[in-house]
């Protein structure tokens, strides 16, 4: 089992969240003697070479066939095995859509579905395998967990505690190779509970994926423009941590999300969905991606043209606090 360290986790940034998901599944292969891993026709992508090669009964190919790859994830975990299965983000999220729906948040298996590329890191490949929708689309199957690690080292957390979890859930791969790190040393991360990662009493950022680390950075500008600022790791999109909300709303003037996803039915809503319930609630301003197709283009080059970068974050953030 991996320990993170400064080490590993300088390590792990440069080999990305796709290279990274590989090592833990392999890391676990022994623990789990009703491990099962599929894909579709992405092995290689998915970071499994190593897996495949050391456990060849545990690994399944099930070909392009997204819906059959769900159909078969399910038919295992029927039998008591432990699945995982991958694909890009919007073929496991969109083209399996109605198999999720059926054979694992209706039936509740014990399937973990593994986006990878989720958000805009695929990059050239354009919108076809971009994951803008992703996590609007599978939080609103019922009965299925949806989490979004911050890091590679939050993704082999999130491995390990899938690998334990009992029940359906998707995993939101975000951010390539030279992932920035967030975390460097050990840290208690538990499935449905949000992460403080920093205090303040001006205004908080919930963010999930690549954005805890932009955010962060965002908090950093902010701080010298003399705006405190909190900042969360809401790594679970559902459940939501409420009670990490709450405790935010006790002192902050503002509260800001912020996602690498679409601005429709991710972080920001799912906030937005539990405040719009409560009374004298601060405003709140939801950053992501638009509502519209993106025209393809260098991975860092389009966050910064849709302002997902910590400067630009920074400025919005600063604008909103100034207008609210």
């Amino acid at each position: 089992m991996f320990e993170i360290t400064p080490a590993n986790a300088r390590a792990w940034s440069r080999l990305g969240s796709r290279g990274v998901f590989g090592q833990a599944v392999l890391s676990i292969g022994d623990k789990y003697p009703d491990l099962m891993v599929l894909t579709a026709d992405l092995g290689n992508s998915s970071g499994l070479d190593r897996f495949k090669a050391t456990y060849p009964d545990k690994f399944l190919n099930i070909g392009i066939s997204e819906q059959n790859l769900v159909g078969v994830a399910a038919g295992l975990a029927k039998e008591g095995y432990n699945v995982f299965a991958t694909s890009f983000a919007p073929f496991i999220s969109m083209r399996a859509c109605e198999h999720i729906r059926m054979n694992l948040g209706y039936m509740e298996t014990n399937v973990k579905a593994v986006a990878i590329g989720s958000g805009i890191v695929m990059a050239f490949l354009g919108n076809s395998h971009y994951g803008l929708e992703d996590a609007a689309v599978m939080r609103s199957i019922p009965n299925l967990t949806v989490v979004c690690p911050a890091d590679c080292a939050e993704i082999v957390k999130t491995v390990y505690a899938a690998a334990e979890f009992k029940g359906p859930m998707y995993i939101r791969l975000t951010g390539g190779p030279n992932n920035p790190v967030v975390y460097s040393e050990e840290y208690e991360f538990t499935i449905g509970k949000a992460i403080r990662l920093r205090a303040g009493s001006d205004v908080t950022i919930f963010a999930s994926g690549t954005m805890v680390y932009e955010s962060l950075e965002a908090a950093k500008v902010l701080e010298t423009e003399g705006i405190s600022t909190a900042v969360i790791n809401m790594h679970t999109l559902k459940p939501l941590d409420t009670a990490a909300i709450d405790e935010a709303l006790k002192t902050s003037k503002a509260i800001v999300t912020v996602e690498e996803h679409s601005v429709i039915g991710g972080l920001g809503s799912a906030v937005a969905e539990y405040t719009s319930k409560l009374k004298n609630r601060p405003p709140q301003l939801t950053l992501g991606l638009p509502d519209s197709f993106i025209a393809a283009a260098d991975y860092r080059f389009m966050l910064d043209r849709h302002g997902l970068i910590g400067p630009k974050i920074a400025v919005s953030a600063s604008s909103f606090i100034a207008n609210a």
